[in-house]
């Protein structure tokens, strides 16, 4: 019993500092995983048991498998084709959450939103939307998505397997499942999309902040036969950039000022663009466009193991005075000037004949050992490597896609176990060239996977104290020999400990409790298989109730009670549709 009282009180207690403190998650976790462990209530193998688990390693290859997606630039592909260009958030919500539930049902949650957490990143920022108005209902999509086919999550599958294995009941078709997770799914999305105006934090992630004053001038040059030659300024997406403008373009000699959405960009048109370095560093990743600077491809180096560095010089800079081609910036520092900033103020002149002053912010791209060469430089007050700043490889686009193309069909129709073919995918991914073993460790979320990793512990912990057979017993008496009120508890008490260990671990757990139940009653047990299905996998309320949940917490810019108001609500209204339906679809 003391197990038991230890048990829910250090959960207890982590949610409490989960909810009211700024303290981070992973921390949380673990030190209540720590203190389960030193007073005995967890065992070593328990304890560690998270960290060796299939489903956290699964969540853990998937960021490297996107990794190849966004170094080669098919992650805002992917997001532009999906997501479209909304004129509201409203409109991007509900394109983005008809998209994503459609994907979710044939596809596992967690690749999927692994995919599409830096495509809503990149597709908000570009859209001035915060991501906070679009990370929640990202993952609700992928769960509401999950409960409408036999596949779309792995708790269906699990509670199938448990139907076959345990009872002699026939196992579940393909569709089964969507009479009763179409209408949550419909019903949850128009709630999600109505509700968030005023549920959902209007949270800018820090990425997103317009704080930074440097405007940069920057020339890039629209590539011959790529892919923005015949498209307008509009359609080529340049039109509104976020934090930058398209001062001009120079075209044969000739000057476009005030340029039109409607200006059709020709090859070799030099557009002249005046933004933030964010802004700068998006330029770089827009296909079919390429610095204007004449020395980049005189660069020893390769263009996929660059990065842009910010640089201020200084008085004792010997380039000073001179402009930076005759001062050969190239020859010296073995780096080419892409953009120039001074005061806040336009400089409006060819890159290569702004003649440098002391102060002058310079965005320079080279290879990130550049840094490490000239942090102690006397010729720069500051040399900073801007983050994510690498040019993608859209060469290696189409095997990045056709990369994870084959993922989604050996894991669909179980040709390979998830993680099997996560594996493969993240092996192929450098094999391609589609990122590299250097970058490819930068991409993983260490925080997610750690609170992954203590949750499956403390969910160890609730079945091996005896807490949750203890809890899910006491709870299920309350029916008083109702079938119907039976139901409601057991969806209620399996969505209860979705939200506090596992959706898989709570299924497995309340699954025969539920039989026993339908067993004692006289009643047919598939309107309880249903039920716990669809409690297990409608998991809104935490962050650590479902992996997608927590995966899109730093994203989106959220804190642990974020998920509470609007998780709460939409958890109640899926448990009340649920066992509404069910007993007419599957009397008792």
């Amino acid at each position: 019993m003391l197990a038991i009282s230890l048990t829910f009180a250090v959960i207890i207690a982590a949610f409490i500092c989960l909810a009211f403190t700024r303290i981070s998650a992973e921390v949380i976790m673990l030190i209540a995983l720590a203190f389960l462990f030193l007073t005995g209530v967890l065992p070593i193998k328990d304890a560690l048991a998270g960290f060796s688990n299939e489903g956290m390693m699964t969540v853990a290859v998937m960021y490297l498998v996107v990794a190849g997606l966004q170094e080669t630039g098919a992650v805002s592909w992917l997001g532009s084709t999906i997501l479209g260009r909304p004129q509201t958030i409203t409109q991007a919500q509900t394109r983005m959450m008809l998209s994503v539930a459609g994907l979710s049902a044939v596809m596992n949650n967690t690749p999927l939103v692994a995919m599409m957490i830096p495509a809503v990143s990149d597709w908000a920022k570009k859209h001035n939307i915060s991501p906070s108005k679009l990370m929640i209902p990202l993952s609700y999509a992928a769960i509401f998505g999950g409960t409408c086919t036999l596949i779309g999550t792995s708790t269906n599958l699990v509670v199938n397997g448990l139907l076959l294995s345990q009872t002699d009941l026939k196992p579940l078709k393909m569709f089964d499942i969507a009479w009763i997770g179409f209408p949550c799914a419909v019903i949850g999305i128009g709630f999600v999309i109505v509700a968030s105006r005023w549920l959902l934090p209007n949270r800018q992630a820090s990425l997103s902040r317009f704080d930074d004053l440097r405007n940069y001038y920057s020339e890039m040059v629209v590539e011959p036969q790529g892919a923005l030659v015949g498209k307008t300024v509009e359609k080529a997406g340049l039109r509104h950039l976020p934090n930058a403008f398209l001062a001009e373009i120079e075209r044969q000699e000739q000057i476009v000022s005030a340029v039109s959405p409607q200006e059709i960009l020709r090859a070799g048109d030099i557009l002249r663009f005046v933004g933030v370095v964010d802004s700068m560093v998006d330029l770089r990743k827009i296909r079919g466009l390429e610095p204007a600077n004449d020395q980049m491809s005189k660069l020893d180096s390769p263009s996929s193991q660059r990065s842009l560095i910010e640089v201020v010089v200084s008085p004792s800079s010997p380039m000073i005075g001179k402009s930076i081609r005759e001062g050969r910036f190239r020859n010296i520092y073995q780096a080419v000037v892409i953009a120039v900033s001074r005061n806040g103020q336009q400089v409006r002149q060819k890159i290569g004949d702004i003649v440098l002053r002391t102060g002058d912010t310079l965005l320079v791209e080279a290879l990130p050992s550049f840094v490490e060469q000239q942090k102690n430089s006397s010729d720069f007050y500051l040399v900073s490597l801007v983050q994510g700043s690498t040019p993608p490889r859209h060469k290696r686009a189409p095997y990045a896609l056709l990369i994870l193309t084959g993922m989604i069909v050996l894991a669909s129709f179980n040709i390979l176990p998830m993680f099997q073919a996560a594996v493969l995918a993240a092996l192929l991914m450098i094999l391609v060239g589609a990122t590299t073993s250097s970058n490819i460790l930068r991409h993983i979320d260490w925080s997610v996977l750690v609170v992954i990793a203590a949750s499956f512990g403390l969910g160890k912990a609730l079945e091996a104290s005896g807490g949750a057979q203890l809890l899910a017993q006491g709870l299920t008496t309350l029916a008083s020999g109702n079938a119907w009120l039976s139901l409601v508890v057991i969806y209620g008490v399996t969505m209860l400990f979705t939200e506090l260990i596992t959706n898989n671990a709570a299924a497995a757990l309340i699954f025969p409790i539920a039989y026993a139940t339908s067993e004692h009653l006289g009643v047919n047990f598939m309107p309880f298989a249903i039920a716990i299905m669809m409690a297990a996998s409608a998991s809104f309320a935490t962050p650590i109730g479902y992996q997608t949940n927590l995966m899109v917490m730093g994203p989106g810019g959220y804190r642990f009670n974020d998920y509470f108001r609007i998780g709460i609500p939409l958890n109640l209204l899926m448990w009340l549709i649920t066992v509404s339906l069910v007993p007419f679809i599957w009397p008792f």
